[in-house]
């Protein structure tokens, strides 16, 4: 639960139902992973193709997480989809940054996690798992191109600026109306 909200948390939150809605466009249906079918997927990803083990680190642990491989919001526009999810633990849930305090993409944070773990020796064979799943396994990610990731990019921006801008708006014509009406 956020202590604070600003407009900034709106419009991200916005950006992950567009990314979302892009890549049940791509699935060609609703991936919900709360429920029903979507959340079986998950489980199937989790147990058959991850061997209920962290994708990073390759630990079991008791409950492992959906991470997006290419991450879902305004840095990478990561699409919400089956071939762009895989089970973490918690703690490598949380992306690593580089020196510039830039998310690292998958393949740096899976090789910064083995550096970490000292166990470099495992980097190759979970990569090399983690790319099957993205490029030939059963729920592959699509493969767009650069039109289609320039077009989710402008559009992710233009709604990333218009709901912040709506929500200054918003505020504005409250203060307006408070002043005028209210506090009289």
């Amino acid at each position: 639960m956020a202590i604070y909200n600003t407009s900034s948390d709106s419009a991200n939150t916005a950006i992950r139902a567009f990314l979302t809605k892009v890549g049940e466009y791509y699935w060609g249906k609703s991936f919900n992973t709360g429920s029903g079918k979507s959340k079986k997927i998950f489980q199937q990803i989790k147990e058959k193709v991850f061997e209920n083990k962290c994708a990073y680190c390759g630990n079991k642990a008791f409950k492992l997480q959906i991470e997006h491989l290419i991450m879902f919001n305004r840095t990478q526009y990561g699409l919400h989809h089956p071939g762009n999810i895989v089970p973490a633990c918690q703690s490598c849930n949380k992306r690593r940054r580089d020196d510039s305090s830039n998310y690292l993409n998958w393949e740096e944070h899976l090789e910064q996690i083995c550096r970490e773990n000292n166990d470099l020796n495992s980097f190759f064979e979970r990569k090399k798992k983690i790319q099957y799943h993205m490029q030939k396994g059963e729920f592959k990610y699509p493969e767009l191109n650069e039109a289609e990731k320039h077009a989710i990019r402008v559009i992710a921006n233009s709604l990333y600026e218009n709901i912040k801008t709506e929500s200054d708006k918003a505020l504005k014509m409250y203060q307006e109306l408070d002043s005028a009406f209210v506090k009289r």
